[in-house]
């Protein structure tokens, strides 16, 4: 007999794999890598149309909206993910299969695709689908942000099999295999850094 792992696995995700500690201070915790790469890489633009794939519970959204973007929006396949963004007041965060919820958005309607530790849950075919939908719905001269397991890292394994939906990890050069096979024209890579969060006294 076979089952819908997906379902079952994401169905449970925030409770079997993130845990069920304080929320907010999940939250609070995960502000300095993402106002980090909100400075960093998202458009200069406070109005850019920015879609999140793959949202979670909405981190970015938040600090990202706190940081003046008025435009963003997330959708995430767990329910139990959509119902914590509730739960912490982060609105725009809606539920549903990402790889089909792209495919409604017209051709160069985007500014921005972000995918944060999002494309290691996907097998290669769904893969190169997906990606050939981001490159479809940028803009000229838009951006596809995306963060997933570092298969170079001395500690990738702890992350690439730390999670039972992940289906692989991958290197710079896969990377760049990866959006030059789907039509991007320039790719660049960055590692992971510890974010300076100021002195406590």
């Amino acid at each position: 007999m076979t089952t819908d792992y997906r379902r079952r696995l994401y169905g449970s995700y925030v409770s079997a794999h993130l845990g069920r500690d304080d929320l907010e201070g999940r939250l609070l915790s995960r502000r300095p890598f993402m106002e980090s790469l909100v400075k960093a890489h998202f458009p200069p633009e406070l109005d850019a149309k920015i879609a999140e794939f793959g949202c979670g519970y909405g981190a970015l959204l938040y600090y990202a909206r706190k940081l003046g973007y008025t435009n963003i929006s997330g959708i995430d396949i767990s329910a139990e993910q959509v119902a914590a963004a509730e739960r912490l007041g982060i609105s725009g965060v809606a539920q549903g299969d990402f790889c089909g919820a792209i495919t409604a958005l017209g051709d160069g309607s985007v500014d921005t695709v972000v995918t944060i530790d999002v494309i290691e849950h996907l097998t290669r075919n769904e893969l190169i689908d997906f990606v050939d939908e981001i490159f479809r719905v940028l803009r000229p001269g838009g951006r596809w942000i995306t963060h997933q397991p570092n298969a170079a890292s001395p500690f990738f394994g702890s992350i690439r099999y730390g999670d039972l939906t992940h289906e692989t990890a991958y290197t710079s050069g896969s990377i760049r295999q990866l959006a030059f096979t789907c039509g991007f024209s320039s790719v660049a890579c960055y590692e992971d850094v510890p974010v300076h969060t100021g002195s406590r006294v």
